[in-house]
C-alpha cells in the first residue's frame, strides 16, 4: 500500500507539471506577425554570384488565394542583372531562351543591339536549370556589354492548360507561352516589345517601339496576309483564322469570327502592359487554353500549335497594326521558302517560324541570320550544316 501511495504522488506531480507547461505555453506563445500578400508575391529572387544585385519585382495585388498562388507561381523569377534600377527610359525587349535554342536567342539579342543606338535593356526569359548558361553565354561573348535581366519562368503555371501531344513538341515547351505573361514579367514599363528566338532584326527597334497602338487595343501584330502574294497562296488556310481553329466544334463556330479572317504571328508584339492588365488578357488566354483542354478546340489543327489559337481568339478584331517591313515570317515554314534578296535585305525583321531553324539544316537564307550569330563560348550550342 505504502509503494501505491507513492506511486500515485509521482503521477499527481506529473500531471500538475504537464498541466503548468500547458497553461504557460498558451500564455507565453509567440505571436508570428502575418505575411504581407502584396509585399511577398511575385518577388523575385536574386542569384547570389558577384557582381550582379537583386532586382526585386512585385506584381499587382491579388484578391484570392487561388490568384495568390498562380501569380507565385509564374512571378516567382530569378534575376541576375547588369542593371540595378528600373530605366523607364529604356525600350524593354522580351524574349525566351531555350536550353537548346540558345544560339537563336542570342542571334536575335546580336541583331537588336548592332542596329540601333536606342537604349535597350533586354529581359531574358529562361528555365531554371538555363539560367548559368544564359549568364556564361552573355559575359563570356561579344554581348557583354547589353543591359540585361534573366528571369526565371516556372513551368507550374501551365499546369491543366496544355495537352500532351506528338505533333511539334517544340510548340508545348513552357517557354513558348511566356507571351501570355508579360505584365506579371515586367515591372516600370508601359510599353514593352516581345521577340521569339528564331528572329533577326535588321532596321533600327526604336522605330518598331513607336507604333502606335489605338486606343483600348492591347498589342500590335502584323497579319499574316501582309506576305508576298505568292507566299500567302503557298501557305493555303495558314494565314486565316480556320488554318488554327477548328470550325466544326460549337464553342468555335458561337464565337462568330470570320474563318477567312487574316490571321497574326504573335512571334513579334509590341504590347501596352497596363492595357494588358485592364482588359485582363492573360486571364482570357488561359481560359482559351483550358477550354482546349476539354473540349480540343485546336490542338489537331492544321497550325500544330498551341500558342497562337488563344491570342488569335483573345485579340479578334482588337489589335493595332505593325509595320510588314517589321514581320517578314515563315522563312522556316519549308526548306523550299524563298524570298528575293532585294526585298529581304529591305526588310527590317526576319522571322523563320515553322519547322526549319537558321542553325538547323536544312535551313534557307542562313547566310542572313548568320551575319548576326554569335559562337557560344561554352561550346555548347553548335550549327548544324551539311558538312558538320
Amino acid at each position: 500500500m505504502v509503494l501505491l501511495r507513492k506511486l500515485n504522488r509521482v503521477l499527481l506531480m506529473l500531471l500538475i507539471l504537464m498541466v503548468y507547461i500547458i497553461l504557460y505555453s498558451k500564455v507565453h506563445k509567440v505571436q508570428v506577425p502575418s505575411s504581407n500578400t502584396e509585399g511577398a508575391v511575385g518577388e523575385v529572387k536574386a542569384e547570389s554570384a558577384v557582381p550582379h544585385k537583386a532586382a526585386v519585382q512585385k506584381v499587382e495585388k491579388v484578391e484570392t488565394m487561388a490568384q495568390v498562388e498562380k501569380v507565385e507561381t509564374v512571378a516567382q523569377v530569378e534575376t541576375v542583372a547588369q542593371v540595378e534600377e528600373v530605366d523607364e527610359s529604356a525600350i524593354l525587349v522580351v524574349i525566351c531562351a531555350a536550353k537548346e535554342r540558345m544560339g537563336g536567342a542570342m542571334t536575335t539579342i546580336n541583331s537588336v543591339r548592332s542596329n540601333t543606338q536606342a537604349n535597350v535593356l533586354f529581359y531574358i526569359v529562361t528555365l531554371r536549370d538555363s539560367i548559368a548558361y544564359t549568364r556564361q553565354y552573355i559575359e563570356n561573348s561579344d554581348l557583354k556589354d547589353i543591359k540585361f535581366k534573366i528571369l526565371e519562368f516556372n513551368p507550374m503555371v501551365l499546369k491543366g492548360k496544355v495537352k500532351s501531344d506528338s505533333t511539334r513538341p517544340d510548340l508545348k515547351h513552357p517557354l513558348n507561352f511566356v507571351r501570355f505573361y508579360l505584365p506579371l514579367l515586367v515591372v516600370g514599363h508601359k510599353k514593352v516589345i516581345y521577340l521569339d528566338d528564331d528572329i533577326i532584326v535588321q532596321g533600327d527597334i526604336q522605330d518598331l517601339y513607336n507604333t502606335q497602338l489605338e486606343a483600348g487595343h492591347a498589342a500590335a501584330f502584323a497579319t499574316d496576309c501582309d506576305l508576298p502574294s505568292e507566299v500567302v497562296r503557298s501557305m493555303g488556310m495558314q494565314t486565316t483564322y480556320m488554318g488554327f481553329l477548328d470550325y466544326r466544334k460549337v464553342n468555335v463556330r458561337t464565337l462568330g469570327m470570320n474563318p477567312s479572317e487574316c490571321s497574326f504571328n504573335p512571334g513579334v508584339i509590341v504590347a501596352d502592359v497596363e492595357v494588358w492588365k485592364k482588359q485582363k488578357i492573360t486571364k482570357q488566354l488561359e481560359t482559351w487554353m483550358m477550354n482546349n483542354v476539354r473540349d480540343n478546340l485546336y490542338t489537331n489543327s492544321i497550325a500544330g500549335g498551341v500558342a497562337t489559337p488563344p491570342m488569335l481568339i483573345a485579340f479578334y478584331q482588337k489589335y493595332s497594326d505593325i509595320d510588314p517591313s517589321w514581320h517578314v515570317g515563315h522563312l522556316g515554314w519549308s526548306p523550299d521558302t524563298w524570298y528575293s534578296e532585294s526585298f529581304l535585305l529591305d526588310a527590317n525583321l526576319l522571322h523563320w517560324n515553322g519547322r526549319f531553324k537558321p542553325w538547323d539544316y536544312p535551313s534557307v537564307h542562313i547566310e542572313l541570320w548568320e551575319r548576326w550569330y554569335v559562337p557560344d563560348p561554352t561550346g555548347r550550342f553548335t550549327l548544324v550544316r551539311p558538312n558538320s
